[in-house]
């Protein structure tokens, strides 16, 4: 659908909702390449270990892993490279200030598509400790007993 109502999702982080208190989530455009483009759009991109750095200003994703486009040629893509992500200046300097002062980190939840471009969701996150994490599945487990049980 070209409306915009149906936006699919490429490719999401889900071990970042376990380790990480996501505070806020900002929405972030990212500059790729055509065999980058083809590989994203099969679903052959991975989060696991990618984390959002200010440097010089800009914002990049590092360490995301999109494959190598298998009907690439010599011209196709590393996998593993930094990738710039595509934010307002404004809010490039208070995600700035967010990681520095207050000990928070930047997280990629999910890469999908949104009017025809491929964005990224960036979660502002703060770490869980261990019991944070129990506690967490605690509630799930009783909240899914509780759903059985009506």
């Amino acid at each position: 659908m070209a409306d915009g109502k149906f936006n699919p999702v490429f490719c999401e982080n889900r071990k970042a909702r376990h380790d990480y208190t996501v505070l806020d989530t900002v929405e972030c455009g990212i500059v790729l390449t055509g065999t980058e483009v083809k590989s994203v759009r099969h679903g052959e991109v991975s989060l696991a270990g990618s984390y959002g750095a200010v440097l010089k200003d800009e914002l990049w994703l590092v360490g995301a892993d999109i494959a190598a486009y298998k009907f690439g040629n010599r011209f196709n893509h590393e996998p593993k490279s930094m990738r710039k992500l595509l934010v307002h200046a404004k809010e490039v300097r208070e995600l700035r200030l967010k990681t520095e002062a207050k000990g928070l980190t930047l997280i990629p939840l999910k890469v999908y598509l949104k009017h025809g471009r491929i964005k990224v969701a960036l979660g502002v996150c703060r770490g869980k400790a261990l019991h944070d994490k129990r506690d967490t599945l605690k509630k799930k487990a009783l909240k899914r007993d509780l759903e059985r049980g009506m």
